[in-house]
């Protein structure tokens, strides 16, 4: 008389069993399912690479008024791109604020002087949570609160006439989280409407600048990133 029950305990151990064994596999398909959809929205909110060509409008000056200082201000951005790995998918993050300043200086077609200002605690992704630790753990805005950008040379032949785009390379300085590092910036430059437009992005090394790329289990940011610009100048006259 045990043998039926004994018979029917297995079975119901074996039900349970591949109950819990279905339980499991939906929730790893559910959460690959999930990551992935999550990533391609990601990957699809990312800024593109700031361009003055994007941006065009018909210039309002002449050579006459390209000589003398420049304003940057409005219309002007800045941000940064990386790339994480969250659950094993490909994200491209990209922040950005237009709370950008900045001067700069014009001899002739030549950029003699620059200075661009950065509010960092300004720059926001699409996530309050992410935008809340880069903020105040990875950056520490309260205590570096702005990135600048200073030139060191001059830049020959940096100013177009007309429509026409000029590609340049920029010795500066970049300072960031409280260190500053010589750098090198490609940059883009065109006459747009009643100013100037730079474009331009600037390679860097977390760790050079004192600050941890994130890595905490499930998400992993790469070491290296960039900074990345548009800025709109304007005779300061």
């Amino acid at each position: 008389m045990t043998t039926p029950r004994k018979r029917t305990g297995k079975r119901r151990a074996t039900i349970w069993i591949s109950i819990a064994a279905a339980v499991v596999v939906l929730g790893v398909v559910g959460t690959v399912i999930g990551t992935t959809v999550y990533s391609n929205t990601e990957n699809a909110k990312a800024e593109a690479e700031p361009s003055v060509a994007a941006s065009r409008a018909p210039s309002t000056l002449d050579a006459s008024d390209l000589a003398g200082d420049w304003t940057v201000g409005s219309g002007s951005e800045a941000g940064y791109r990386l790339h994480e790995v969250l659950n094993g998918s490909d994200v491209t993050v990209t922040g950005r604020t237009d709370s950008v300043s900045g001067t700069a200086t014009v001899d002739g077609s030549s950029i003699t002087a620059a200075s661009i200002e950065v509010e960092v605690a300004d720059i926001a992704t699409d996530s309050a949570q992410r935008d809340s630790y880069f903020r105040d753990s990875a950056l520490d805005t309260a205590a570096f609160p702005k990135a600048t950008f200073t030139l060191t040379s001059p830049i020959a032949d940096a100013v177009p006439s007309g429509s026409g785009t000029t590609t340049v390379q920029a010795a500066g300085d970049l300072t960031l989280h409280g260190v500053t590092k010589s750098v090198t910036a490609t940059l883009q430059v065109g006459l747009n409407g009643d100013g100037v437009d730079i474009s331009g992005s600037i390679p860097i090394t977390f760790a050079d600048y004192g600050v941890q790329a994130p890595s905490l289990g499930f998400v992993k940011v790469d070491a290296d990133g960039a900074v990345e610009f548009l800025v709109h100048a304007t005779p300061a006259g």
